[in-house]
């Protein structure tokens, strides 16, 4: 069935922020003694927010400076900054929305600035009916919030929209939203967010190009 909407999820759906966030992560984690692999950060700290994973990371023992959350992000923004690639054939997703005459939106735990950098460098922002932060409305995901207002965002009834999400965390927001939700599985579908995303029934695809087809475009 043809969607009244779709909302997207941004990073390693829309943008691959994913990647150098990670590796940044990675980096500054083990100089404050906790070193992990990506798989280890990826299956034990991410699918929130920087805040959340600096609450994981000193629930598990790992002491943070008070400072270091917005020390972070301004490491990262400088690191996004300096480029972020597009997911392969999103924009030829968001073509056959607009010729299909289907609004779209985004809903992200990333906060506005970080939007603004990552998507205002492809000069997307002005292609969605919304880009809203679970972080600036206060009710991040997995809370449905986010989704609930980009529904709205577009005119749309929850029930006949489609979320497209690459986190288990995201896609329990969809489903708890009650709107249907595809996993991108853009890494495989044996990465641990994909294996997350099929343990909740979430159809995986691992190509954008797919996608206009799933949507009934």
């Amino acid at each position: 069935m043809r969607p009244a909407a779709v909302l997207f999820d941004c990073d390693g759906v829309i943008v691959d922020s994913e990647t150098p966030t990670t590796l940044l992560l990675i980096e500054d984690l083990a100089r404050h003694g906790l070193v992990l692999t990506a798989e280890e950060l990826e299956s034990s700290y991410m699918g929130g927010t920087i805040e959340t994973v600096a609450q994981r990371v000193r629930a598990g023992g790992t002491p943070l400076p008070a400072d270091w959350t917005p020390r972070f992000y301004d490491r990262m923004y400088a690191v996004l900054e300096a480029g972020v690639p597009l997911i392969p054939g999103i924009l030829t997703v968001f073509d056959a929305l607009d010729a299909a005459g289907i609004p779209y939106a985004v809903g992200s735990n990333g906060t506005p600035h970080k939007m603004q950098i990552t998507l205002g460098q492809h000069g997307l922002t002005g292609r969605f009916r919304a880009t809203l932060s679970g972080q600036a409305i206060g009710r991040p995901k997995p809370a449905p919030d986010l989704y609930l207002a980009a529904a709205a965002a577009c005119g749309a009834d929850p029930a006949r929209c489609v979320v497209i999400e690459d986190s288990p965390s995201g896609a329990r927001a969809a489903l708890e939203a009650g709107i249907r939700c595809l996993g991108y599985a853009g890494h495989g579908p044996q990465a641990p967010a994909a294996r997350g995303l099929a343990a909740l029934g979430v159809p995986l695809f691992d190509d954008m190009a797919a996608l206009p087809g799933l949507l009934s475009l």
